[in-house]
């Protein structure tokens, strides 16, 4: 769909990889073993210069890397600490990205707190955030890679108001790329207007000069993608962002998608 970057375009991509379920038949679309082969395949035809996943398990990591250039690489935790948990990390090419400072934010009344949840949430959400200086154009820049609740809408609506105020306290100075599975659609939910019309982020998929495809729902749920669903995964991006490409990939191989979720890609440029 968009491919390695080149010259000062960087190529941005989020993905739920779908966390690795034990005991799932192998063919069963949820299965693990077949859909890594998938996702190998997929990286390394589009080997975003920036990926962040969300749902890995630490051990899916490996397999992430693997597939990329032994140049690439993340920064992680999982969100119960260390490698417990589904991790929501930010792969990159650090030959050409410098890693200048990252952190760990859980979403929650106490930020800090690893494994904090106090919002109505079950399980732990978090930001994973890190800034990076780009060598071929010299800009600093800001990447947030989040997954919001699957059940709590304040959780969610919480969850973004505190990724407003993170970008508005400590990277209001350099552009700013968000992305995540928000678990709400675009367009026509709080999180999205708090994001957008709130924080000033725009959604790359409107903001692209070009789409390469249909504006496909991006949980797919292993089935065929339907045009006009709901897009749940986001990549917002601030006013020095330009967005020259955006895609939705429905990519398959040998009958098969690495994912119930859809990775969601954007060619940007930084100024």
């Amino acid at each position: 769909m968009i491919g390695p970057a080149e010259r000062d375009t960087l190529h941005v991509a989020t993905y739920n990889i779908r966390y690795a379920k034990p005991g799932v038949p192998t063919e069963h679309p949820d299965n693990w073993a077949e859909r890594e082969q998938v996702l190998a395949r997929w990286l390394q035809i589009e080997r975003p210069t920036i990926l962040g996943v969300q749902e890995a398990l630490f051990p899916q990591l490996a397999s992430v890397a693997h597939a990329l250039p032994p140049s690439y690489r993340s920064v992680g935790i999982g969100r119960d600490g260390g490698s417990r948990g589904e991790l929501g990390s930010i792969f990159y090419a650090a030959a050409r990205l410098t890693l200048l400072s990252y952190d760990f934010l859980w979403l929650s009344d106490t930020p800090e707190v690893m494994g904090s949840a106090t919002w109505g949430n079950t399980v732990p959400r978090m930001i994973t955030e890190a800034r990076f200086l780009d060598s071929a154009t010299g800009i600093e820049f800001a990447v947030l890679n989040t997954h919001l609740d699957h059940e709590h809408a304040e959780s969610r609506t919480l969850g973004a108001r505190a990724i407003a105020e993170r970008i508005a306290s400590t990277h209001a100075d350099v552009p700013v790329l968000v992305m995540g599975d928000f678990n709400a659609p675009a367009e026509r939910s709080e999180p999205y207007a708090l994001l957008t019309e709130g924080a000033g982020l725009r959604d790359a998929w409107h903001a692209a000069k070009r789409r390469v495809t249909a504006g496909y729902g991006t949980f797919a749920d292993y089935r065929r993608p339907v045009e006009g669903g709901d897009r749940i995964d986001w990549l917002l991006a601030s006013d020095r962002v330009e967005v020259l490409t955006a895609a939705i990939d429905p990519f398959a191989w040998r009958g098969r998608t690495a994912s119930d979720h859809l990775p969601v890609q954007a060619l940007v440029r930084l100024h």
